[in-house]
């Protein structure tokens, strides 16, 4: 490309920002890179708030290094949010996923997403589409990086060429997700997880190695179905042998349906071919009313503590905001609203290498609420909470957790 066509392109792509616009920038695997690597050579507008939900691990982008009056607003803290250029100009959000859809859809200004073609020619976005139809909706602008470097999931959400108002050609591969590793003790917690679920349930899990854990202990399950905000290895490999049909889904019938997909290129390749494996967004995806549809849902979160009470601290650590709300609540809440359905909350007993308990007398910080969940597991065992009152709850917590922490427990719950 000429000089002086590159000096073009770049002019036409910093005529889509006036100052002060609200910039949504799409996260996790759907992150247009090589597009916010070219707005870091531009001189940027100022007062820009960007706002993103970041994936720590896969998005990496500091916004307010992009210039003296950048801003971000976040949903999720990540590592480099915590070191930015400027922490003053990155304001964390915190809001439920269904919520932040909805939030998005009262307007930005500019959207910047990524999408690529499908086996079919087809455009289409993925795989994370969690928020991209809010925007879409709203944006006055929308920039996409059409992206070459992968062929989109074949249920991926479709998107019209004639929305797009400045495309950005790419040829990157998306970023891949290694397959954590499992030890003993996240085995141990699959295994008691695996336990509870049944035939004919409806999975949501998270990420990391606990739902790997669980996931890899479910081969002995029949027409298990997913829905949630997640898919991974761990769920290709149950569909593809069997023991997910979702079959027995009163919606979406024979559909597992995410709202993103992480995993390495072997994975991404499966999607281009999975015409079954249905993207949609938070509103579906997070949504209580659509998630009640689904008979016997089975909501499977984590935690960094939880308390004699039942309350969740999903987000906050040593007074530090190291994650976000994102939507765990959504799915406890979800699984409340489902017959048959149970919350689930596992978790390793400690942390810092064993040094400190992760069931505590009281949270640091209430994720979600002692009603939110029914289930609290770690290696120890399963506390059935749903049913318990507050004394009887304070005992099976304590039985939770790691035996070196149960005497000083013991002690405060008395004091």
């Amino acid at each position: 490309m000429s000089g002086e066509k590159k000096g073009e392109l770049m002019q036409s792509l910093l005529a889509c920002f006036d100052p002060g616009q609200r910039v949504y920038v799409a996260g996790s695997s759907n992150e247009p890179r090589a597009l916010l690597a070219h707005l870091a050579t531009l001189h940027l507008p100022a007062h820009l708030n960007f706002i993103q939900f970041p994936l720590p691990g896969l998005n990496s982008t500091d916004f307010t290094a992009l210039n003296d009056t950048a801003s971000i607003t976040t949903f999720f803290m990540s590592a480099t949010l915590a070191k930015a250029a400027d922490p003053r100009r990155v304001h964390f959000l915190p809001m439920q996923m269904r919520a932040v859809f909805d939030y998005l859809s009262a307007g930005v200004d500019v959207c910047l997403l990524q999408a690529g073609f499908d086996r079919d020619g087809v455009l289409r976005m993925g795989p994370n589409v969690d928020f991209n139809a809010a925007v879409l909706d709203c944006a006055k602008t929308v920039i996409v990086e059409i992206n070459r470097g992968f062929i989109a999931p074949a249920g991926g959400l479709a998107l019209d060429p004639n929305k797009i108002d400045y495309a950005f050609e790419s040829d990157l591969p998306l970023p891949e997700l290694a397959a954590p590793q499992l030890d003993d003790v996240s085995r141990k917690i699959g295994e008691r997880v695996a336990e509870l679920i049944q035939d004919g349930d409806c999975l949501q899990t998270g990420i990391g190695a606990i739902p790997a854990a669980i996931l890899g202990q479910l081969t002995d399950k029949n027409d298990l179905g997913l829905h949630g905000g997640l898919l991974d290895g761990g769920g290709q490999a149950l569909i593809q042998s069997g023991n997910v049909t979702g079959q027995r889904k009163a919606i979406d019938q024979g559909q597992h349906v995410t709202g993103m997909a992480l995993g390495n290129h072997a994975f991404f390749d499966w999607l281009s071919q999975a015409p079954n494996v249905v993207f949609r967004g938070a509103n579906y995806t997070h949504d209580v009313q659509t998630i009640s549809q689904l008979a016997q849902f089975v909501s499977i979160n984590s935690a960094v503590e939880v308390d004699f009470f039942g309350q969740v601290n999903a987000e906050v650590a040593g007074g530090r905001q190291i994650s976000g709300t994102g939507g765990s609540v959504d799915f406890m809440r979800a699984a409340k609203a489902s017959k048959g359905g149970r919350s689930i909350v596992a978790m390793t007993a400690t942390a810092r290498g064993g040094s400190v308990s992760r069931i505590v007398p009281k949270v640091e910080m209430v994720t979600a609420l002692r009603t939110d969940v029914d289930i609290v597991v770690t290696e120890f065992g399963v506390a059935h909470l749903k049913t318990l009152n507050h004394r009887d709850r304070v005992q099976a917590m304590i039985a939770l957790a790691a035996p070196a922490f149960r005497a000083g427990l013991s002690a405060m719950a008395s004091s």
